[in-house]
């Protein structure tokens, strides 16, 4: 995973509640066994017509969004079934943050050890993004755990600490324990 510490992007504004891991990659999508590909298939019961073609008018679709890395969402982001598949549609297209009001656990529990950052917002800074008109900037620091708008809104957002640590890092879980692998051949000879 590349490391993630302080990300400024563009924003791209889905103002949607509810939406479930079935919106963010459908079903018939999940033959897979490795992360790539995934991305292109980000949304796509919304982003392409029944011929396939994208749907102009769908934000992920629109021009001024490309290479955003930063997603704006409504409540309940990530509800539905446990599919790891959904982080790794979300990193596949490019983003590295989701904002919303509030994660389906298992979503954001996957998100974390997949790189992408969940990042609960509260009600007056979520309700004021989503009522700007016209481009979104943010920065997103994971260190000091703020996201700062372009117009100087800050807003703080709760981590855990093993979460944030191999953020950071760009670590997994797997990656963690092996990065502390001496330590723990150490302790096994120790008590062995």
């Amino acid at each position: 995973m590349t490391p993630l510490s302080t990300l400024t992007s563009k924003v791209v504004v889905l103002p949607h509640d509810d939406i479930d891991t079935d919106q963010i990659i459908p079903a018939r999508f999940l033959k897979g066994t490795t992360r790539e590909g995934f991305g292109d298939h980000l949304f796509a019961d919304w982003r392409y017509d029944d011929a396939g073609r994208p749907r102009p008018d769908f934000p992920l679709n629109l021009p001024e969004n490309a290479g955003a890395s930063v997603l704006l969402a409504g409540s309940h982001f990530g509800c539905g079934s446990s599919r790891e598949h959904a982080p790794w549609a979300l990193t596949g297209w490019g983003f590295r943050v989701v904002l919303a009001r509030s994660f389906g656990d298992i979503f954001r529990s996957n998100a974390l050890k997949n790189g992408l950052l969940p990042v609960v917002l509260d009600a007056e800074t979520h309700g004021r993004l989503l009522a700007r008109r016209g481009p979104l900037h943010v920065t997103v620091d994971v260190t000091s755990q703020t996201v700062r708008t372009d117009d100087g809104t800050v807003a703080t957002f709760a981590l855990e600490p093993f979460a944030k640590h191999c953020l950071l890092e760009g670590v997994d879980e797997l990656g963690y324990l092996l990065s502390v692998s001496e330590r723990i051949t150490a302790y096994e000879a120790r008590h062995g």
